[in-house]
Order: C-alpha cells, then sequence, then structure tokens
C-alpha cells in the first residue's frame, strides 16, 4: 500500500489499516525484539524462540464462489459437518447468533479442547457450534509485568476473531446486512463445521509465545483446519515463530491458511510465505455497495458509497464546487448537494472530504479514481464517490440547466460487475523473502468488503457525532480472506477425509480461475489493471466445486519439506529449530513437490546473451476414479521457452504417481521483471484440467 496515500484524519499507518482493511497491528506500544524478562516459565515448548509482536492482518461470497445446497462441495461434505476449524484471533463474541447451534449433533468425540471462563465469559457460552474458546497472555504480561488486562477471557474485544470465525464456518443467519447493504441470509463457507477460538490478539497487545502456544494448544486439541490472519514480516524460516508452528500442524495433518498480509501493492510484502502453508491474496467480487445519484428528470448515475443513515428521497439543488477547497464558500450552500473534483493529489480526497463534513451541506458527491476509498466510503455524513466517467455525467448535467437538482438513494447493493473478480491494490506480493524458492501467495479468495459476525459492543460506524452499532459488519483484507479458505478446506476435509493439507492445497491451487466474468485474465488494481500475475493473486481465484474433484494433485510429505530445509543449507539446529527433531539431510532438495513454479534470471554479472536452463521434477497423483490419459500444454511467455517431459501422463488406477520435468530456459539477466505463463494438464475426457502459473523474474531479493 501506498503509504504516503494515507489520510490525514488518521494518527498514523496503522489506524488506517484497521480503519480500511483491518489489518491490524497487534501491538505498537512494545519492542518487537523484546525477551521475556524473567525466569518463569510460561508454556511448554519443543522449540526455543524470541518474542515478538504480532501483525494481524460473509455474506454474498458464497454465491460468488457459485456453492450450492444442491449439488457440488457444499452436499459432498455435508456442509463440512464435524469437521473443526481452530482459529487464532481476537477472540470470539458467543452470543452471535453465527454460532447458534440449532439442530447440530454432539460435539465429535475425539475432541479435545475445552470453554475457558474468564472475565464476562462462562464456559456455558459454548455450544455444539463453538465447541472450544481459550485466552492466551502469558507472554503479554511477562513483557509488561505492570499491564492491566480489560478483558481477560476470550471474548472480542475488537471483532476480528468474530468475523473471521462467523466467515469461515457460521451457520445461517437470516436479515443480516450491514444498516441496510449486503441484506440477505449469512452463512460461512463451512456452516456445518465447529469452532474454536484461540485467543491470543489482545488490545493490550499481543506476543508470539502466546500466538505459538495458542497453535500448540490447538493441534492438541484435535482441530482439523487452522486459519491465521496475521504474519511476520522479513524473517528466515527458522527465526519465524509461525513457520515452525504451522510445521508442528503439518506433522499432525492440520491444514493451515494464512493471510498474506496487506502492504501491497509492492513485490516482496507478503507474509507467511511458509511452504507448509497455504498462503492467501485478496480479490473482489462482483458486488458493490452504492448508491444512485438522480439528475432531475434527466436519467442517474450510480457511485460508492456505505452511508449508514436514512436520507430523504426528495430533490435539492446540486452545484459543482471543483476542488471544495473553500470551506467558507461551501458553508454558504447549506441545503445543496455539493460536487467535487478530486484533482489526485495526495491528500486531495481526504482535504474535500473533511471540508464538506465541516461546512455542514446536504450531501456530497466526490468524482474520484482513488483505490482508496473503503477509508471513505463509511461516511458518518452522506455522500457518494463517482468514477470519472460518471462524474463528466453529472457535471455536464449542472453546466447545461438552469436549475440542476438531484436526490440521492442510498443502501443499494449492486451485483453482477465486471470485471471481476480482481486482484486487490492492498492485497501483499510475493516473492516470499522466506522461502523465495516457493511461488507465493498461493490462491486468491474474497476479501473486499465482506460482511461477517460482529460484537454488538463495539461501534462500526458514525452517524456525525453518534457511534452505531451493528450484529454484522463490513471489512476489508486479506485477513477476510484466509477464512473463505479454511472454510473452504473444512468442506474438501469433509469430503475428502484421506486427504493430506498438502493434497488439499494443489486441488484448491491447480482447480482455481485464472479468468474474470468477463472471460478476460484477472486484472490487478495495483497496477492500473493490468493483467495479475501469480505474484499478486498466485494459482488464480478459488473455485470450491472445481476442487472437489482436481484429477491429479501434487502431494508431498513431511520429509518432502525436511529435504526442502536441508537444501537450504541451513545449519542442523536451524533445521532442528523448525522440526524439533534431528535429520542428517541425506536427501537435500531444493525442488519441492509444489503445484507452482517460480524461476530467477537475475544475475547481472554476466553477458546478456548468456542463457541458462532451469529443471523442475514433479510428481502427481491420480486421485480420480478410473483411468486418465494426461496431455500437457504451456502458455508462452515472454523472455523464456518452457518444455515439459514427458508431455503425456498415463494413469490406470487411482492413486497411481507419475513424473515429469518442466524446464525454463532464459537469459541469466531477464529484461522482464516477471514473465508468467501456465502449465496445463488437461485429460482426454476433458473432465479435469490441471493449472500451474510458472513465473520467470530478475527480481533479485537481498537478505
Amino acid at each position: 500500500m501506498d503509504h504516503s496515500a494515507m489520510p490525514k484524519a488518521f494518527a498514523g499507518r496503522q489506524s488506517w489499516y484497521l480503519a480500511t482493511l483491518s489489518s491490524l497491528s497487534a501491538n505498537l506500544r512494545a519492542n518487537t525484539n523484546s525477551t521475556i524478562p524473567t525466569a518463569e516459565l510460561l508454556y511448554s515448548y519443543n522449540h526455543v524462540i524470541q518474542d515478538k509482536t504480532v501483525k494481524l492482518d460473509t455474506t454474498y461470497s458464497f454465491k460468488f464462489l457459485r456453492l450450492s445446497s444442491d449439488a457440488g462441495l457444499w452436499p459432498a461434505s455435508g456442509f463440512g459437518k464435524d469437521v473443526i476449524i481452530g482459529l487464532i484471533g481476537t477472540g470470539v463474541w458467543p452470543e452471535s447468533e453465527s454460532f447458534n447451534d440449532d439442530g447440530m449433533n454432539d460435539v465429535p468425540l475425539r475432541w479435545k479442547g475445552k470453554c475457558e471462563s474468564g472475565t464476562q465469559f462462562n464456559s456455558s457460552l459454548c455450544n455444539k457450534k463453538l465447541i472450544g474458546a481459550r485466552s492466551f497472555n502469558k507472554g503479554l504480561i511477562a513483557n509488561n509485568p505492570s499491564i492491566t488486562i480489560s478483558m481477560n477471557s476470550p471474548r472480542d474485544t475488537a471483532g476480528h476473531g468474530t468475523h473471521t470465525s462467523s466467515t469461515a464456518a457460521g451457520t445461517y443467519v437470516g436479515d443480516a446486512s450491514y444498516f441496510g447493504y449486503a441484506q440477505g441470509t449469512a452463512r460461512g463457507m463451512a456452516p456445518g463445521a465447529r469452532v474454536a477460538m484461540y485467543k491470543a490478539l489482545w488490545d493490550e497487545g499481543s506476543y508470539t509465545t502466546d500466538v505459538i502456544a495458542a497453535i500448540d494448544q490447538a493441534i492438541n486439541d484435535g482441530v482439523d483446519v487452522l486459519s491465521l490472519s496475521f504474519g511476520l514480516d522479513e524473517l528466515e524460516l527458522y527465526e519465524d515463530p509461525i513457520a515452525i508452528a504451522t510445521f508442528a500442524a503439518i506433522e499432525k495433518n492440520i491444514f493451515v491458511s494464512t493471510s498474506a498480509g496487506n502492504e501491497g501493492p509492492d513485490l516482496e510484502t507478503l507474509h507467511n510465505g511458509t511452504p507448509w502453508v497455504l498462503t492467501v491474496a485478496a480479490g473482489t467480487m462482483d458486488r458493490f455497495f452504492g448508491a444512485s445519484l438522480s439528475l432531475g428528470t434527466d436519467g442517474y448515475v450510480r457511485g460508492a458509497a456505505l452511508y449508514p443513515g436514512n436520507f430523504s428521497s426528495i430533490q435539492y439543488p446540486i452545484v459543482f464546487m471543483d476542488k471544495c477547497d473553500e470551506t467558507k464558500e461551501l458553508k454558504k450552500l447549506v441545503g445543496m448537494i455539493i460536487v467535487c473534483q478530486d484533482p489526485g493529489k495526495e491528500d486531495s480526497l481526504n482535504d474535500q472530504f473533511s471540508s464538506i463534513q465541516v461546512a455542514g451541506n446536504v450531501a456530497g458527491v466526490f468524482i474520484t479514481n482513488s483505490t482508496l476509498l473503503d477509508i471513505f466510503t463509511q461516511s458518518p455524513f452522506p455522500a457518494i464517490f463517482l468514477e470519472q466517467k460518471d462524474g463528466d455525467i453529472v457535471v455536464d448535467y449542472i453546466k447545461t440547466n438552469k436549475n440542476p437538482k438531484a436526490s440521492i438513494e442510498f443502501k443499494t447493493t449492486f451485483l453482477g460487475s465486471k470485471p471481476s473478480p480482481t486482484v486487490t491494490s492492498y492485497t501483499s506480493r510475493g516473492p516470499s523473502y522466506s522461502a523465495p524458492l516457493v511461488l507465493k501467495p498461493d490462491i486468491m479468495a474474497p476479501g473486499d468488503s465482506i460482511l461477517a459476525a460482529w460484537p454488538l459492543n463495539i461501534g462500526v460506524a458514525r452517524l456525525n457525532d453518534d457511534m452505531l452499532f451493528s450484529s454484522f459488519n463490513l471489512l476489508s483484507g486479506t485477513s477476510m480472506a484466509c477464512p473463505h479458505v479454511a472454510g473452504i478446506a473444512a468442506l474438501l476435509k469433509g469430503a475428502h477425509p484421506d486427504w493430506s493439507p498438502t493434497a488439499i492445497r494443489s486441488a484448491l491451487m491447480t482447480t482455481s480461475d485464472p479468468i474474470d466474468n468477463a472471460g478476460n485474465p484477472i486484472e490487478d488494481i495495483g497496477t492500473n489493471l493490468q493483467p495479475a500475475t501469480p505474484l499478486a493473486m498466485g494459482a488464480g481465484h478459488i473455485n470450491p466445486n472445481k476442487a472437489l474433484d482436481p484429477g491429479i494433485v501434487y502431494d508431498a510429505t513431511v520429509q518432502d519439506y525436511i529435504d526442502f530445509l536441508c537444501g537450504l543449507n541451513f545449519t542442523p539446529q536451524q533445521i532442528k529449530t523448525i522440526t524439533g527433531s534431528s535429520n542428517n539431510c541425506s536427501n537435500p532438495s531444493l525442488d519441492l513437490n509444489y503445484p507452482s513454479f517460480i524461476a530467477y534470471f537475475n544475475d547481472r554479472n554476466v553477458k546478456p546473451d548468456s542463457n541458462t536452463v532451469k529443471e523442475f521434477q514433479r510428481t502427481v497423483t491420480n486421485v480420480g476414479e478410473g483411468s486418465f490419459i494426461y496431455k500437457a500444454s504451456l502458455t508462452a511467455m515472454k523472455g523464456v521457452k518452457v518444455s515439459v517431459e514427458p508431455d503425456t501422463l498415463v494413469f490406470k488406477e487411482i492413486n497411481e504417481k507419475k513424473s515429469f520435468k518442466l524446464s525454463i530456459e532464459g537469459p541469466r539477466q531477464l529484461d522482464k521483471t516477471v514473465s508468467f505463463g501456465y502449465l496445463i494438464w488437461e485429460d482426454s475426457q476433458r473432465k479435469h484440467v490441471v493449472r500451474s502459473p510458472i513465473v520467470a523474474t530478475s527480481y533479485k531479493i537481498d537478505k
């Protein structure tokens, strides 16, 4: 994200993220390199770690993802019945209707977790849907001995945990909305799944010791899926406590979904670039919230808006004030709708917004191309934001009519917008700092303007000077995309209980969509709507129903990950820090059996015409019923030549494995920063299309 674009209304970068993206920095007051200043045993670990602060990084989305009660992944998985999703977060608001357990059977006997009592939280608040709630703050207390924790219990005082957990597995709630926007029946991705919340992120601050303790406990309690909407930046794998803890989860066959972060659109900004977790980018949907501006009898235009109040439908005089930078003049126009043209300069929209708010005009109409409208649309006064082409229509109407008048209808939800999905500008990009030889992020999921449950005592909007409250809230960020994938992974776990976490990841990635609803390559808002690269969206936008039957998968074992760590030339102690055990590194390999490919052509110390070849070995497993013949095809990539050998794979039975080699030939110093394409395996029956992204890049990671 362009930090220079931060509006003046926010005290700092963090409050901007919180308001815009729900990318919560869990603690700004503690030293990120602080260590626990006491010998007291906080938690028991298999690894020694240095304490750090943690950065945190609905509902129409099920329809956008084409999940149906009649066919596909939902009925095949029993809607995620009895799959247990554990979330590490800010806690939970158990009274939310999203955690109602009506119609659910008894809690699975294999469950070892519990519901803890604490401040304003009784263990009886858990039920057959919310089957676990624990809290962890010994690290926070050790680093801040004099601290007073205001809500020392699993209860959510930030909203983030309630929102993400209901996104993953909330049950059906009718008449849900955000003050009339997004009205309908809310539900999570896996409405039949169970939820367990592990509160490790606090208003007073958050530390990795507490996060790791929470992950360890979730593993011991018996969760099937973990959802982690937070991360740590620029750490080696053996220094990253989240990478270390999630390795233990993979050893226990637990699928881990993580957020990529909200620091885009620059390259190498993502966190959770760990090979054994799924790293999720955020995309838009074909829905947007707004208002209709009627221009007398000359028709209307639509714009973005989330004004929560009621607004008169009568017509008001409308006037164009261009830059809207003279508050004194604006105050003379009380009783009028004011139209402002954003010049696109730093803080210009923020200045106009503030001027209209201070002047007290009937409403503000802002013509702008800003990609940061989430900051402004939840406006405390009537405001609508128009694209330039619609703004031109309004200005022309005003200039060509002697007595121009207009009316505004708020609380409108528009569906079917094209193109969609698009990559959000804020979602963090690869390559991965911690594991650059593994292409990250892995996949994109809905993360923009997601409606989900919210604590009733936490304000969600302002109307003039009054705080408003709601049981549902709209949030944006990779924090919202991550639980979408966690819920879908739970569905796949329910449909295919024998699949490994890596098989589930492969199924999700190779069946994802790189094409939008207009039939074109998915566009990236962060690069002015250029085609999105896999470093922005991973393999593509998640397609749950296709993932149910992927045909073939790229599977991997725990030993494969250990061999990869050995290939990185980590010391035996560094590897042991991650794995918890000693390894002789008899078979080191940098060629992890991953469903994507990334090759670096960034040797600047050679002749430009000097070529090199990067080779990748892969093994795929047939998970389709019956025999299949797969044929490979490759999309063209600028600056490099790609080949695959063999180009035909014949499977005679389920679980049969076949191997192939993919080669990328190119100059040692590639001209383009990023060149990308796809390897596609399609069976002769045209039942399965298995797509893997390929990236060739001249980008160089400096460590």
